[in-house]
């Protein structure tokens, strides 16, 4: 999974970016086939705002959050997009599991035949 942190209007804390991505990584808990994963953190005045974009196989799931604190507000961008990761997985089961499971293994799965590389 690709991870992208931005910060906009202010410098981002070490321990903030440690936080993101362990909570990006904690995502794939909750669906394995995430592509990529970006957060944006911006300080605007008195606000703090957290958007959070994930992608995954042919969706895109976007969760922001405002609070008082820059951690709060990432937290809670990660629990809406945590929600909808479920609802996504849920949807997903009730279609034909033979078609999720062959988009999920073409979108994983590398082109290239192990075989045909030389080492």
């Amino acid at each position: 999974m690709k991870k992208a942190i931005t910060a906009r209007h202010f410098d981002l804390h070490p321990d903030i970016k440690a936080r993101a991505e362990s909570e990006m990584d904690g995502l794939t808990k909750f669906f394995e086939n995430i592509t990529s994963a970006d957060l944006v953190l911006e300080k605007a005045r008195h606000r703090n705002i957290a958007e959070l974009q994930i992608s995954v196989a042919r969706d895109r799931i976007v969760g922001s959050a405002e609070a008082d604190d820059m951690m709060q507000a990432m937290l809670a961008a990660v629990d809406k997009v945590t929600t909808q990761l479920k609802k996504h997985k849920d949807k997903l089961k009730l279609k034909k599991p033979e078609e999720v499971q062959a988009m999920a293994e073409s979108v994983t799965r590398p082109k290239a035949n192990p075989e045909d590389v030389d080492m």
